[in-house]
Parts: structure tokens; C-alpha cells; sequence
């Protein structure tokens, strides 16, 4: 843990992509505190990842100014969602139907060798 010295602006570390713990210790050795309205039980969440973060990092802010962080994507907003199974399956063709088929080489076109 680093603690910066005490200077009256600090930078906002990125926090995303960080489990709640960790960020929780990131702001604090930053001089920071934070939030995260999506979990009124924040103290006690571990292993959640932050999904999203406010004040963006880099930003200088004054010490001991809050962070908001979220552990949820909201509607329409990141997250991948579930990708398999793909149901109904894509149709067979494009790339498939160019192949040839194994088989004898000369009856290609229902011709036959001599």
C-alpha cells in the first residue's frame, strides 16, 4: 500500500476492473473515499468487480472527495450477456456449400471416367 503525500489535489486511480477490496484500498492510500450506489451493503462486498467508475481516472480531484463506483452494467450499457448456447442455430451455407465433397474425382458433374 502507497500512501501520497498529503498535497490538496490527488489523481483518481482507475478502479475498474478492480474487486471491491481492492479499490476500497487503491482510494484510500489515494486520500480518497468511496461509493457505490448500487450496493447499499458496500462495506462488506469482497470479491465484485467494479464495472464503472466516476470521476473518471486521471482526473484531479481535492483530497478526500468521493469516488462512485458500480459493480452492474444498467440497460443498454456494456456486458457482453450470455453468447452460447445460440439458439436457434445459423443456417448451414456461405463457406460450406464451396467445399468439395470427398468422393471419386472423376464424377465430378455426374460424369464418369472412360
Amino acid at each position: 500500500m502507497r500512501i501520497t503525500p498529503k498535497t490538496p489535489e490527488v489523481r483518481v486511480p482507475r478502479l475498474v476492473g478492480l474487486m471491491a477490496g481492492d479499490a476500497r484500498e487503491t482510494a484510500r492510500a489515494r486520500g480518497l473515499l468511496l461509493n457505490a450506489p448500487d450496493r447499499p451493503d458496500f462495506h462488506r462486498v469482497v470479491v465484485d468487480y467494479v464495472v464503472r467508475q466516476y470521476p473518471q481516472p486521471g482526473a484531479e480531484v481535492p483530497r478526500d472527495s468521493m469516488v462512485y463506483v458500480w459493480f452492474d452494467f444498467t440497460d443498454g450499457e456494456g456486458g457482453g450477456g450470455v453468447r452460447e448456447p445460440r439458439v436457434p442455430r445459423p443456417p448451414a451455407g456461405g463457406p460450406r456449400r464451396e467445399l468439395d465433397q470427398p468422393g471419386d474425382p472423376c464424377a465430378v458433374g455426374g460424369l464418369s471416367s472412360p
